[in-house]
């Protein structure tokens, strides 16, 4: 029996709607392998044909009952093809978007939806196909069919478009996009309220609950501390090494580059914003108005917020001259305007030893407008305060650790609109204290650690309980606070005999407990610190502060290497990539211990080549032991060598190999860490020593730069 090609066509939609059920039913147990991945990210390219081949086709099949096409076999031979070609294009589409979404990164309602409408295209369009030719198949039936398959087109176009760009993208031109509200400058959380609208103004269409790109969602803190397949989001305090950064920097055509290619850009503000947050340590709880007044991400923030009450303020006097501003401004005193086009001025003056009276008489030049005023931490006496007293507009001024008393506070009374004093770390007298009910305008004073009881203080709120007074912690002994870690008193961390190692701690009556083999200290088996510390080989230290009534600190850890030797020339056999090789022999010997910035010129970067290196020793050298200093950073596909071989002897061509070490292969998820890859053998007499650290060539199928060659990254090469 001779088959046509349009029943082949027709055994190939039965087989597709078979293939489908197939995988509606075992869904949960089918994985789609990586050479077959490709043909499921066709479906948005493929996508498109079934959608206009079947609205078409459907349009036909509302209108063909009528007389005029009924016995018109172009048309109805035409209708049955195109339906046919379109309920086929649809179900291979349906076939890839299965396929699709078993890879990570899709899943929630929205996809379901898209699923169910999408294959609702797929069994209405082949049940049409099929029953379209039987005698009970007639007009009211082929409309109902045509609107439901237009209607599931529409309602999958609808979710498709959704789950790719984000919700109410079709209509989002018409109703406008949902504007987030900005919240007042001294409100403002510096996450939730400005870096949070950034990520979901820009990120979150692709890392949400109902579709997570490389399994990272970005709709809370905890999914964005959890990271993704690729790692961590970000690095706190370390934006050089964030994957957030790195992705964001990557050239516009690079399929890693964040956001994608044809999404909504990241503005050049929004990116330094990004940055400063994550410089500052990724702070999650902090407020915006917690940051130093000049502080950089302060300053871009606030210009992603309302303006506060104060910013808001219309001022009625008018700004100062820009000359006389800029001859206030020097090295000790900065005068700026509070706000962009505000006439209003705040003041810093600093550094103790340099201040004189007449730093704050120079300001009458601006008396009108300042409003705010720090001179925290130094010597004003209270008669300066006559000359303060003179600028009017005064909102704000900071006393803290002044050599004040209170005498001149009656002074303050002339300022109408002084709102906020602070006068903590002062010596006051209560008698010249109570004095500030006459200040009619204050709102809030603060005053910790002065010379006052706790009786004066309680009188004085009496006495003024319309201010706000902020007199500090009182510690009742059931809030304890963390020590800080202690510190060691050097910067050096490779020696060449011994090193005697200082530790101290800033709180008196501190207990110092330290451990030297790598396990965590705790306060009654570890060793307790007693002046000093002598270490006379490759150390790893960790200490912990406590003390009774506060808890432990955390604890801090550094590595101190012995290396004995250093060859007087060192040769490398194969080159280091170009980037990572300035200075790369001086780099291996010059005792400076890298960080985690590759960029700093303290690491050689290796990942075409193995390391390969040839020292000499002028003078024979007896040596037992090579140690190499290497980073782990998984993210960025740096990682430590497989395999380290060491060979030497008192001539380069007839060396022999001393060692050969294996480290521990990396697993999936391991935290960033500068490693010792360390080579023992038989001591021996060394002229020539060559070190072969060889990097991993195919990264594996768990990281996202899976089959590609790693980067092996060298500091130090420690010899004893």
């Amino acid at each position: 029996m001779r088959i046509t090609f349009k029943g082949f066509a027709e055994h190939i939609l039965f087989a597709a709607n078979v293939f489908i059920v197939f995988l509606l039913a075992f869904e949960d147990k089918i994985g789609i392998p990586y050479w077959l991945q490709p043909f499921g990210r066709m479906h948005p390219m493929i996508l498109h044909f079934p959608i206009v081949i079947l609205m078409l086709a459907m349009l036909l099949e509302s209108f063909r009952f009528k007389e005029t096409y009924l016995k018109e076999p172009l048309y109805q031979n035409f209708t049955s093809g195109l339906l046919l070609s379109g309920t086929l294009f649809s179900a291979l589409t349906v076939i890839m978007g299965l396929f699709l979404s078993k890879e990570e990164g899709y899943s929630g309602s929205l996809l379901q939806w898209h699923k169910w409408t999408g294959v609702s295209i797929v069994f209405v369009a082949s049940i049409i196909y099929w029953c379209r030719n039987t005698s009970w198949y007639r007009v009211k039936l082929a409309r109902i069919g045509a609107v439901a398959t237009t209607l599931c087109i529409i309602l999958a176009g609808h979710y498709g478009a959704s789950l790719t760009h984000g919700d109410n993208f079709v209509l989002e031109s018409v109703t406008g996009a949902k504007a987030l509200p900005k919240v007042p400058v001294a409100e403002a959380r510096i996450f939730e309220d400005v870096i949070l609208p950034v990520f979901s103004q820009k990120c979150l269409s692709c890392h949400n609950l109902e579709k997570a790109k490389g399994s990272l969602m970005m709709h809370n803190v905890t999914a964005l501390l959890k990271g993704g397949k690729s790692g961590k989001l970000f690095v706190p305090g370390k934006p050089e090494i964030s994957l957030l950064l790195d992705r964001i920097h990557l050239p516009m055509d690079d399929k890693k580059h964040m956001p994608p290619k044809g999404k909504d850009q990241l503005s050049n503000e929004e990116i330094a914003l990004l940055r400063l947050w994550v410089k500052g340590n990724a702070e999650l709880k902090k407020k915006v108005v917690d940051l130093p007044v000049n502080d950089s991400l302060r300053l871009l923030a606030s210009t992603f917020l309302a303006p506060s009450a104060a910013a808001e303020e219309k001022y009625a006097f008018a700004a100062a001259d820009e000359s006389a501003v800029k001859k206030l401004n020097n090295n000790y005193r900065i005068v700026y305007a509070v706000a962009k086009e505000s006439p209003a001025l705040a003041v810093n003056i600093y550094n103790k030893s340099e201040y004189k009276p007449e730093a704050v008489k120079e300001l009458e030049a601006v008396k009108q407008q300042i409003v705010s005023l720090d001179l925290k931490g130094l010597p004003v006496h209270d008669e300066e305060l006559k000359t303060i007293a003179r600028f009017e507009n005064l909102r704000e001024l900071n006393l803290n650790f002044t050599n004040i008393n209170g005498a001149g506070l009656k002074e303050l009374q002339a300022l109408k609109y002084l709102s906020t004093l602070s006068i903590s770390g002062t010596k006051l007298n209560y008698d010249f204290v109570k004095q500030i009910g006459k200040i009619k305008s204050l709102q809030k004073l603060i005053l910790w650690n002065t010379g006052l009881s706790e009786s004066d203080l309680q009188q004085l709120q009496k006495s003024n309980p319309k201010i706000a007074l902020i007199s500090g912690f009182k510690d009742d002994g059931k809030h304890p606070i963390r020590l800080n870690q202690p510190r060691i008193s050097t910067d050096v961390a490779v020696f060449k005999t011994s090193l005697a190692l200082q530790m101290k701690h800033p709180i008196n009556g501190v207990q110092i407990r330290y451990t030297t083999d790598g396990t965590e200290p705790d306060s009654l088996k570890s060793r307790l610190f007693d002046q000093s510390l002598l270490i006379k080989g490759n150390t790893t230290l960790k200490a912990k502060a406590y003390k009774t009534g506060w808890y432990g600190s955390e604890t801090f850890s550094a590595n101190f290497y012995k290396s004995s030797y250093q060859a007087d020339t060192i040769q490398f056999l194969l080159p280091p990539e170009d980037k990572y090789s300035a200075g790369a022999s001086k780099v291996l010997s010059d005792h400076q211990l890298g960080d985690y910035e590759i960029n700093s010129g303290k690491w050689v970067g290796f990942r075409k080549n193995n390391m390969e290196t040839l020292m000499f020793f002028r003078q024979p050298v007896m040596m037992q032991s090579v140690v190499l200093n290497v980073m782990r950073l998984v993210p960025t596909y740096i990682f430590p060598p497989v395999e380290v071989e060491v060979w030497g002897g008192s001539d380069k061509n007839k060396l022999r190999l001393l060692s050969k070490v294996k480290p521990e292969a990396i697993k999936n998820g391991a935290e960033r860490a500068l490693i010792k890859v360390e080579a023992k053998f038989k001591a021996q007499s060394i002229s020539y020593l060559k070190i072969v650290a060889k990097n991993l060539k195919v990264l594996p199928q768990w990281h996202p730069g899976k089959g590609e060659p790693a980067w092996l990254f060298v500091d130090e090469i420690f010899l004893n």
